[in-house]
């Protein structure tokens, strides 16, 4: 892996001085010099260099470094210690969110094979747009989305990137606690078996949201390093690999035309057989393979949802132990490729166990078959374990971006880590207890933020921060990433659209409830 040590310290000579793409000069402190191994000279340039270094480290880029002096380390005078395996845990995690319960849903609207198309497509994408933002961040020797922006264009650069990063990330918590706040209450009613609940408080969303924030979230949020989240998103995706057997199982014992509970509370449910030669032949039970209705609007922006894992990259890039770009982009590729496997898995199974009845919140439609159902019962606890343990993952930017928007040259300090997560944690609380239902803040939130994230951002950093005479404007990499800003853009109007014409014809599953 390190046979693009060379090239990088070589490239950072000429950007730390003279061929900063805007032609802006340096602002002391404004963000994080270029590697160690550059020569004495840059550093006579910055002579704040080494008052502020300390001081501009965001949070998640200082750690234990005074371990061991003799290596060089890079980019910055932070050394990470988190080993390769539990960087691809972490951002597995922050990939894997509960976008997974809505792709059945998806596929339903768009058919198996269109899916797969679309999914591929967000994939290969995904993993090409990280490669430009590891390609910049490497030329300028930052790793911090938000200082990118503000090397390409200065402070708009900086808060474009920290706004889209707040928005996506608040928007991900909120539909994570949302879920919590839905389905904990049912599953507790199930296994405590209560059939009309009288209001008891251990039944209600809202207290629950609650305490899973402060007894789960806070503690975990409140942890210094994002390294140390690897064993908890460890743990989250193997509940995750729980559910996905099941939903796999599932479908063989599922019969075909499935018959609501609450119509039929005898046992037929498990003495019809998934082979009875009447069922095969409903059309109700025959897949589509391609399939356009007024749903598809939403299944594009789920889709883009699923693989948003962008504002987490560079903060796990910096604590990757001997990090290259290299291993990085492998980093990212194998988790990508899990992820890409356990979605259309999930997503194929639980279309084929409902068909056209699979709801935008699958494990939803077990509980209408058997709200009993023991093993339907453990995948919600692993669903819900998954989610909640993803939260605290996905507010490390968030407060990242607020730290660099807010105190940008601040060093590490422990009242102010902590009360920026309470703060966001009260606040996405507040969101959920108050908010619409959860397909309506996937598809907003997804056909803003997330282009953003994915496409025109990396995108665009990319084009203002490679040097001109390394890769002239009309290089083919140059226009391979103008296009894909442009795919991005292309990709904010049509769902945005979309979505707007759904809502304003009524017909909009998000406003009416299901």
């Amino acid at each position: 892996m390190s046979e693009d040590k060379p090239s990088d310290a070589v490239e950072s000579a000429p950007a730390e001085g003279n061929a900063i793409p805007n032609g802006k000069g340096h602002e002391p402190g404004e963000e994080i010099t270029a590697m160690a191994k550059t020569p004495p000279a840059g550093d006579s340039e910055n002579p704040h260099r080494t008052e502020n270094s300390e001081a501009n480290l965001p949070e998640s880029q200082e750690f234990l470094s005074g371990m061991d002096d003799k290596k060089t380390t890079r980019f910055t005078d932070f050394e990470g210690k988190t080993s390769f395996g539990m960087s691809v845990f972490n951002l597995g995690n922050a990939i894997m969110g509960s976008g997974i319960l809505g792709l059945a849903y998806a596929m339903a609207n768009t058919g198996v094979i269109l899916f797969l198309v679309l999914l591929t497509v967000v994939a290969v994408l995904s993993s090409y747009s990280i490669h430009l933002l590891l390609k910049s961040s490497g030329i300028v020797g930052i790793r911090a989305y938000e200082q990118l922006g503000y090397r390409a264009f200065g402070t708009p650069g900086k808060m474009a990137a920290g706004i889209a990063i707040t928005l996506q990330n608040i928007g991900a918590m909120s539909s994570y606690l949302y879920i919590v706040k839905y389905e904990f209450p049912l599953v507790i009613q199930a296994f405590l078996k209560v059939d009309n609940p009288a209001g008891e408080w251990y039944l209600n969303g809202n207290y629950l949201v609650v305490i899973v924030s402060i007894a789960v979230i806070l503690p975990l949020a409140l942890m210094k390093q994002l390294g140390y989240l690897g064993y908890t998103s460890g743990f989250s995706l193997s509940c995750m690999v729980f559910f996905l057997i099941s939903v796999i199982y599932k479908k063989f014992n599922v019969p075909c035309p499935f018959v609501d509970f609450s119509f039929n509370a005898t046992t037929s449910v498990l003495n019809v057989s998934a082979t009875d030669p009447g069922g095969q032949e409903d059309p109700a039970c025959i897949p589509k393979m391609a399939n356009l209705n007024s749903q598809t609007a939403y299944t594009i922006p789920i889709l883009a949802f699923a693989f948003v894992c962008h504002p987490e990259v560079l903060p796990i890039y910096t604590e990757l132990r001997n990090p290259t770009k290299k291993k990085m982009q492998h980093v990212a590729n194998i988790s990508i490729a899990v992820m890409y496997s356990m979605y259309f898995l999930a997503a194929l199974f639980g279309y084929l166990t409902f068909y056209g009845e699979v709801e935008a919140e699958l494990l939803h439609t077990y509980s209408r078959i058997d709200p009993y159902d023991t093993l339907i019962l453990c995948v919600r606890v692993a669903v819900l374990t998954a989610v909640t343990l993803t939260v605290p993952i996905v507010l490390f930017p968030v407060r990242r971006a607020i730290q660099q928007m807010m105190f940008p040259n601040k060093t590490f300090y422990w009242p102010r880590h902590i009360a920026i997560a309470f703060v966001l944690l009260t606040l996405i609380n507040l969101l959920v207890i108050f908010a619409p239902n959860i397909l309506g803040i996937f598809g907003v939130i997804g056909a803003t933020s997330a282009p953003c994230l994915i496409f025109i951002f990396p995108a665009v950093f990319y084009i203002r921060i490679v040097p001109k005479e390394e890769e002239p404007l009309r290089s083919v990499p140059k226009i391979m990433a103008a296009c894909f800003a442009g795919i991005g853009f292309l990709f904010m109007i049509m769902s945005l659209s979309f979505i707007i014409i759904d809502w304003t014809s009524g017909s909009s599953k998000a406003a009416s409830g299901h």
